[in-house]
């Protein structure tokens, strides 16, 4: 097995990550980052993203609206998206694995799992409160 080398910018992604409720886009993870890590670069950024992605160590939100956001939290949970200013929100629910039995039903191959995202207005944008864009 190959050991990976340690990085300070590696760490300081992933510690930021735990840390934000957020699910940041890149940049906003760039951004974020330079506060500590001034001469890092969006390549550097974007490298270790894939890296603790691959790594399992973070997991890689695709929402749909172009950039992929990330969250910290490895744990099994699902998302709600605002189709009005594309915040992503931790939806706190018991878990619905029972759809891999459901999905297992209609399909001949194997299903191993899911990814399920909630759409809707979030709660700043239904009262007024967030400006979109």
């Amino acid at each position: 097995m190959k050991t990976v080398k340690y990085s300070r910018q590696r760490e300081a992604i992933k510690k930021y990550l735990m840390s934000t409720k957020e699910h940041p886009t890149a940049e906003m993870v760039y951004e974020a980052i330079r506060q500590v890590c001034p001469n890092i670069s969006l390549g550097t950024v974007y490298r270790n993203l894939t890296f603790l992605e691959e790594h399992g160590e973070i997991t890689r939100l695709h929402c749909g609206e172009g950039s992929d956001r990330f969250d910290g939290n490895i744990d099994p949970h699902y998302h709600f998206i605002c189709r009005e200013c594309g915040c992503v929100q931790d939806l706190p629910m018991l878990p619905i694995d029972h759809i891999d039995t459901i999905a297992a039903e209609h399909f001949d191959g194997t299903i191993e799992g899911h990814y399920t995202y909630f759409f809707g207005i979030c709660a700043g944008c239904k009262a007024g409160e967030n400006i979109a864009g």
